[in-house]
């Protein structure tokens, strides 16, 4: 398999995924702005386009409407979810031969909303981005073989589920009003941590559902598991079965020292915490490049967010 088909299917799990993830935040975000009148607004703001690797200059006051359009519409700044369908829609057209035409359509037919204008003046925006993502990684699972191109597209969509569910703990962390019970609606595990808590929503419950329950697919830790797998899967491929690597090693102990942690030692500073996480991610994510894609071109979040070559 080319390198640069298997980067491009790779980077296809990772926009889309990034685009859901995006949509999450900002959905649960602007929720507590508008119910909430005791919620700074420019505060609020700030602390997401920092959590999203965009922070605002000294002194600069963040509005909604400003958010929105920096980390939605803006297709210039590559984190912004507009950005990231136009991305991905180019990785799809790089690696066309390999994908269904079902998937190939899905994805276009996502792509075709941004010049048309629709996607702009959807009212429910937040929701649309949500179920495109769910129908192409829907499509891509039920319409795909599960070789390599499934497994580098699927590996992508991990690692990059990983470093969402940590922005959006990292959000839910800085937030205040109902962050926890908001975040939780917005993963859709809202029901499964009531079932597995009692009813009972406190931050410290909350929080380790989301980075180490692995039962829920949207866990950092179920995430990083799935990565593993396919890891391992892609290294048997090479013959290198039982052996590990780079990659496979960083995925791993970010994983382990999830699970193994103490919650008093993990919770103490979830922003500092989610930020090391993040950056694990971008180790792993240049570990696959370098075992991977040598010879295709490099690529990384560009105008804004955390650049792949960042440790």
């Amino acid at each position: 398999m080319l390198s640069r088909i298997a980067e491009s299917l790779f980077w296809i799990g990772r926009y889309v995924e990034r685009a859901e993830g995006t949509a999450r935040i900002l959905d649960v975000q602007t929720q507590l702005i508008l119910e909430d009148p005791t919620v700074d607004e420019a505060l609020t703001c700030a602390g997401v386009l920092a959590v999203m690797g965009i922070p605002a200059e000294p002194g600069e006051l963040v509005d909604v409407r400003e958010m929105l359009r920096r980390l939605v519409y803006d297709a210039s700044c590559d984190t912004s979810i507009a950005a990231c369908l136009i991305a991905a829609r180019e990785s799809a057209r790089r690696a066309r031969e390999t994908l269904s035409t079902s998937l190939w359509e899905v994805i276009n037919t996502t792509y075709r909303e941004i010049p048309l204008g629709t996607f702009a003046a959807n009212p429910r925006l937040f929701s649309w981005v949500r179920d495109r993502a769910a129908l192409i990684n829907g499509t891509a699972d039920s319409t795909m073989m599960r070789d390599e191109p499934w497994r580098f597209l699927v590996l992508g969509r991990s690692i990059e589920r990983a470093d969402m569910t940590a922005r959006l703990v990292a959000s839910a962390a800085v937030a205040s009003g109902d962050a926890w019970t908001t975040t939780l609606r917005a993963c859709g595990g809202h029901e499964a941590f009531l079932r597995t808590h009692a009813g009972v929503v406190t931050d410290q419950g909350a929080a380790e559902f989301l980075l180490r329950g692995s039962l829920f697919p949207r866990s950092v830790v179920a995430a990083l598991n799935r990565a593993e797998q396919e890891l391992a899967y892609l290294e048997a491929l090479g013959g290198h079965v039982g052996v590990r690597g780079e990659a496979e090693r960083l995925l791993g102990k970010i994983r382990a020292d999830l699970e193994y942690r103490t919650p008093e030692d993990l919770l103490n500073n979830l922003p500092l915490e989610m930020e090391l996480l993040q950056r694990s991610c971008v180790a792993g994510t240049n570990a696959i490049t370098g075992r991977y894609f040598a010879g295709a071109e490099a690529r990384h979040w560009r105008g804004g967010g955390m650049a792949e070559g960042d440790q």
